[in-house]
């Protein structure tokens, strides 16, 4: 046995350590990866699976289904005022120019009718039968169509209208003290106003 050489003994084998936490993890292949999915507000009609492309299907796909929460009626802002006390001289004011505003449209409304009537002949007919049931043998009977003539009517309407542009002003006025007399007492008319948005 003098030709046999000695066989080296076998070196141990180093055993692998674990890897640190230090240490980054190796990443798997590209091919491994999941496709990222953006979390989504709403879950999408085909239950958020990817689309024929591997990718999610895009936005214009999906379709957004309401809240059963949100309100579908306008929000109305709505406040609660007092009216304490009425200005006596802006009431007058008020009070004057719209008695003024009726008075006149008073007077255009009856001269209007006058010549709508007196067109007919309202006049005419109704004056004859007066002035025969009014008639005596030595006499002729009432004249109506000259009681009633245009510029005797509207003569009788303004002053009907300056009398009512008095009172109405007066009147008025007299109103706003009392109020402001009764507010002082009782704390005056609540309103409730409304804003819509």
């Amino acid at each position: 046995m003098s030709g046999a050489q000695p066989q080296p003994k076998a070196q141990p084998q180093p055993q692998a350590k674990p890897p640190s936490p230090a240490q980054p993890q190796p990443q798997p292949q590209q091919s491994e990866q999941q496709p990222h999915r953006p979390p989504q507000a709403y879950p999408s009609p085909d239950g958020g699976r990817p689309g024929p492309s591997g990718r999610p299907p895009s936005g214009s796909d999906t379709v957004r289904k309401p809240r059963t929460g949100a309100r579908t009626v306008p929000r109305t802002r709505k406040a609660r005022l007092r009216v304490a006390k009425a200005d006596p001289w802006s009431v007058m004011k008020v009070s004057f120019l719209l008695a003024v505003a009726l008075g006149v449209c008073t007077i255009v409304a009856v001269a209007v009718l006058w010549m709508v009537m007196d067109a007919m002949g309202v006049f005419s007919t109704l004056g004859g039968t007066v002035s025969e049931a009014t008639s005596a043998e030595g006499s002729g009977g009432f004249d109506l169509e000259t009681f009633l003539s245009l510029p005797r009517v509207l003569l009788f309407t303004s002053l009907i209208a300056v009398i009512n542009v008095v009172l109405a002003t007066a009147l008025a006025t007299l109103g706003a003290f009392i109020y402001n007399l009764s507010a002082g007492f009782v704390g005056g008319v609540e309103l409730t106003l409304a804003e819509d948005e």
